[in-house]
C-alpha cells in the first residue's frame, strides 16, 4: 500500500522520512510503497537463496546482501530479496553502493514491479551486470544479463545451474527451494528468450 502525500517527494527526503518510521518503505519515485509480507514459501526460498549465496562467496572478494539493505535505481528505493556487490561497504549504511548482481523473489500482486519496473530502473545502474528473478510457484528463474548494447533475458528451469560470473560463483536451481514444496522436474534446460522491455537508454 501506498502512502498519502499532499505532493511527490525527492528521493532524500523519503530517506529520511524513513528513517523515522517503524516498517519498511520502498520509494517509487513519487511516495513512499509499504513493504507488505510475503509468504511462508517466499520467505523459504528467500533464506535458501541467502544461505547459498554466503556460502558461494565464502572466501571471496564479494559479498551479499539484502533482503534489509536497500539500493539507489533512478530514482527510486528499492529493497532486492539478495545483493551481490564487489566493493567495500561502510557497516553503518544502510544503501549498498555499487550492486552487480540484484535478486527478487517473486511474488503475487508485485509481478509488473519485477518484471518490468525493477528491469528498467535496474539497468540505469553502471555497475549492474545481472538480474535474476526467481520464481516462487515453479522451479524457475529469468535471468537478465547485461551484453554491450542491452539486456538480454533467458529462463531456466528444473535441475540448472545459474551461472553468476561476475562474483565468479555458481548456484543450482533447485537448491533454493530446499524444504519448499515444488515438483522438481527430472531435467532442465534454458529457454532461449532475447528480453528487451525497452530498448531506450
Amino acid at each position: 500500500m501506498g502512502v498519502a502525500l499532499s505532493k511527490p517527494i525527492a528521493p532524500a527526503e523519503f530517506l529520511a522520512w524513513e528513517e523515522r518510521q517503524e516498517l519498511r518503505y520502498e520509494f517509487d519515485g513519487f511516495r513512499p510503497v509499504a513493504m507488505t509480507g510475503g509468504t511462508l514459501g517466499h520467505d523459504r526460498i528467500t533464506f535458501n537463496l541467502q544461505k547459498a549465496l554466503d556460502r558461494a562467496l565464502a572466501g571471496k572478494p564479494c559479498r551479499p546482501f539484502g533482503p534489509n539493505a536497500k539500493i539507489l535505481a533512478a530514482g527510486r528505493v528499492r529493497y532486492p530479496d539478495a545483493i551481490i556487490t564487489c566493493t567495500p561497504q561502510d557497516r553503518k549504511a544502510t544503501i549498498v553502493g555499487e550492486p552487480i548482481v540484484l535478486f527478487e523473489v517473486a511474488r503475487e500482486g508485485t509481478s509488473r514491479t519485477d518484471r518490468i519496473d525493477k528491469v528498467l530502473e535496474y539497468r540505469t545502474i553502471p555497475s549492474m551486470q545481472r538480474y535474476i528473478i526467481v520464481e516462487q510457484d515453479a522451479i524457475a528463474a529469468t535471468v537478465f544479463e547485461r551484453t554491450a548494447t542491452d539486456w538480454i533475458g533467458r529462463v531456466f528451469t528444473g535441475q540448472v545451474v545459474l551461472a553468476v560470473p561476475e562474483a565468479g560463483i555458481e548456484i543450482p536451481l533447485v537448491d533454493l527451494y530446499a524444504d519448499v514444496e515444488i515438483a522438481i522436474p527430472e531435467s532442465g534446460k534454458p529457454l532461449e528468450q532475447t528480453a528487451s522491455p525497452d530498448h531506450t537508454e
